[in-house]
């Protein structure tokens, strides 16, 4: 349920609300907004009646939330959220690109992909310290001296970082160098670590599933958030179809979808989705098109000698094309208010 307070309510009047919440055994959640102030309750099992809170001084509404999801919808909050970092914003149509390559192999690969993203205009590197791979003979990432290279990256370039945890031996490692954690596809259902990462005073990173529906993947984030960390950004990386001209399909309906029902910003990853070099660009503006609010590119100085992810990954002049179109294409797509 969702207190919608007058616009004039008093902060007694909302405290009041607040003490019958809790008074009810419920946790209140404060939603801030331009045009309303209004309360959440989450931690009921069941429907809850109106009638105390309408005839408390300053209530103008009780709105019933019909989602299994509750604070990740926009019957709570209505409007788009935004993750700020200093001038870099995600959400509300802020573009942003966040660029690098699959895993952390080197000091020097990294460092050459990184100022060659920062100087095509992407905001943050995007690197795997810890890599979850579907063989146990891959490459399975550098671990703590990644995480070490990838704090060097930020010093010397400027770049935020966005590096995936995968469980909860290392998340707390990962937070002490990223700015944004990551939690990839094949963890949105390990609600263990959804429940740590809603713990976590980083923002978060929550790829899509392979096989998940938008409910699961709403469902996941809200996990996150119902452990006190709302600062969430959502990401779609293609589903697993019986397509085999591409490694999974982008889905890239899920954007509008998402967008009509949540106000968590939803960004797009087309490397993971393709599989190949020649469908990322392509699939890139699309989903600029659609209205997703940034991208996740793979980029790789070298990519044929590439530990993980080789062929989806960008080369540098190829990266560079991308930025160019996807800025040219940003500044003709209108974002229209969600409904």
């Amino acid at each position: 349920m969702l207190i919608v307070m007058d616009k004039n309510a008093t902060g007694p009047q909302v405290d009041a609300v607040i003490h019958l919440i809790e008074s009810m055994g419920y946790t209140p959640v404060p939603v801030p907004g331009s045009q309303r102030t209004a309360i959440g309750i989450v931690g009921n099992s069941g429907p809850l009646e109106s009638a105390p809170f309408l005839a408390l001084e300053g209530v103008k509404d009780a709105i019933h939330v019909s989602k299994p999801y509750k604070m990740v919808s926009r019957d709570f909050k209505a409007e788009d959220t935004v993750i700020e970092f200093g001038d870099v914003r995600v959400g509300a149509g802020h573009q942003t690109v966040m660029a690098g390559p699959c895993a952390v192999e080197s000091m020097k690969q990294c460092l050459d992909t990184a100022r060659v993203v920062r100087a095509a205009g992407a905001r943050f590197f995007r690197g795997g310290a810890y890599k979850p791979r579907t063989s146990p003979y891959s490459f399975q990432g550098l671990g703590e001296k990644g995480l070490e290279i990838l704090r060097t990256v930020r010093e010397e370039t400027g770049l935020l970082i966005v590096t995936e945890a995968i469980d909860h031996e290392n998340i707390a490692l990962v937070e002490q160098v990223a700015d944004i954690v990551q939690i990839g596809a094949r963890n949105m259902q390990n609600f263990s670590l959804l429940k740590r990462a809603g713990k976590s005073p980083k923002p978060i990173l929550l790829k899509r599933g392979m096989s998940a529906t938008i409910e699961e993947l709403l469902m996941a984030a809200e996990y996150i958030s119902s452990e006190g960390n709302r600062r969430i950004i959502l990401c779609e990386r293609g589903v697993r179809t019986f397509a085999d001209h591409s490694r999974n399909t982008l889905d890239l309906s899920a954007i509008p979808a998402v967008r009509a029902v949540s106000h968590l910003p939803i960004i797009v990853d087309p490397s993971h989705a393709a599989g190949r070099r020649d469908q990322v660009i392509p699939l890139a503006r699309a989903a600029v098109a659609v209205g997703a609010d940034g991208l996740m590119i793979e980029v790789h100085c070298d990519p044929t000698r590439a530990l993980s992810d080789g062929p989806q990954s960008l080369y540098p002049a190829q990266f560079e094309q991308l930025m160019r179109e996807v800025g040219a294409l940003a500044g003709l797509v209108a974002r229209a208010p969600a409904r």
